[in-house]
């Protein structure tokens, strides 16, 4: 299943960008032989103007022709990690090919959007920078396919 993250904005060189590129490499590597992978980051620029629903539209456009869309939303389901390598695999085992994981932009997701998500995720109650929500995104992917692998990376 290849993973696409939709996100809006441009995430300049500097340790965020560094820290998603090896947790997505990461991924790549240990997701290879579960069937998981690879992973790529398209950016959609949010000073097209339209706001929300603006940005809304360019991330329709990124999305990968039949993906299975999940938002990262405030107000989406709180998943533990080994809950959300289960909800990976199962697509996978489903025979999805292509998940698409949108982020937004410093006002949120398009309400609409998040509406005609498949799945809508909170990586808590707390709202993150979108900057931070890719790097945090990338983690918990590597994570996921650690835990399917049965490494020790992850410890309860």
């Amino acid at each position: 299943m290849r993973v696409t993250i939709c996100a809006v904005g441009r995430l300049r060189a500097g340790p965020e960008k560094a820290l998603v590129d090896d947790y997505l490499t990461r991924f790549e590597r240990t997701g290879r032989l579960l069937g998981l992978g690879p992973a790529r980051v398209v950016e959609v620029d949010e000073r097209k103007g339209g706001g929300v629903a603006g940005e809304a539209t360019l991330l329709r456009r990124v999305v990968p022709h039949g993906a299975l869309v999940m938002v990262l939303d405030e107000r989406g389901r709180t998943l533990e990690s080994p809950a959300l390598a289960g909800q990976l695999a199962d697509w996978r085992d489903q025979g999805r090919g292509e998940l698409a994981l949108l982020i937004g932009g410093a006002d949120g997701l398009d309400p609409a959007l998040r509406e005609a998500a498949d799945f809508s995720l909170s990586l808590g109650a707390m709202v993150w920078p979108h900057m931070l929500v890719r790097v945090m995104l990338s983690e918990q992917l590597y994570r996921a396919a650690t835990i399917l692998a049965g490494t020790p990376y992850h410890r309860n």
